[in-house]
């Protein structure tokens, strides 16, 4: 990837979707890893709690956060650097995104390991976001049935981080 590029990382919680951005971007010249949540924790007050169900003010703050994450990778590309851009993308707004971004020509990828996996990776791991009332399977499900085949689609259940990040580069080309 000589020149810059942008990639989109998604997937449910726990599928892998921070490591693997940051692990690519460190092979990446001139790069940057673009996580979407941090756009959710800037608000101070007044964030919409967002889960299973979204509220219509969810929502908004969702549709605001995807808006702009992708003003600030355009920043980014005009800069020259190459945006690994990482987020949640489930259902429709991986279209919106790859939408708004088209003109950039991404390269989206889309981690999807078992509903399994992703409940232990979510044990595993210092932050939890699933729980009784929202288990893993509920956003699985949702990324398998509502969201568009864009893309390279990994099962990455039994892959290292190593093993996807070479997966990638293999796919949509090297520095």
């Amino acid at each position: 990837m000589a020149s810059s590029r942008l990639l989109i990382i998604t997937g449910a919680m726990a599928a892998g979707k921070s490591t693997i951005a940051e692990r690519l971007a460190r092979r990446l010249d001139r790069s940057v890893h673009l996580r979407g949540d941090v756009f959710r924790k800037m608000i101070v007050n007044g964030a919409a709690a967002m889960g299973p169900e979204l509220s219509p003010e969810a929502a908004r703050q969702l549709a605001l956060r995807h808006r702009l994450a992708c003003e600030v990778a355009e920043g980014y590309l005009d800069a020259g650097f190459s945006v690994v851009y990482q987020d949640i993308l489930i259902g429709p707004a991986l279209q919106e995104v790859a939408d708004r971004l088209h003109h950039r020509s991404p390269a989206i990828i889309v981690l999807a390991p078992k509903p399994e996996v992703l409940a232990q990776r979510d044990q595993d791991r210092a932050k939890t976001g699933y729980g009784e009332h929202f288990p893993p399977s509920v956003l699985a499900s949702a990324l398998e049935r509502e969201t568009p085949r864009l893309g390279l689609w990994v099962d990455t259940s039994d892959m290292s981080v190593d093993e996807v990040v070479e997966r990638i580069l293999s796919e949509f080309g090297q520095d």
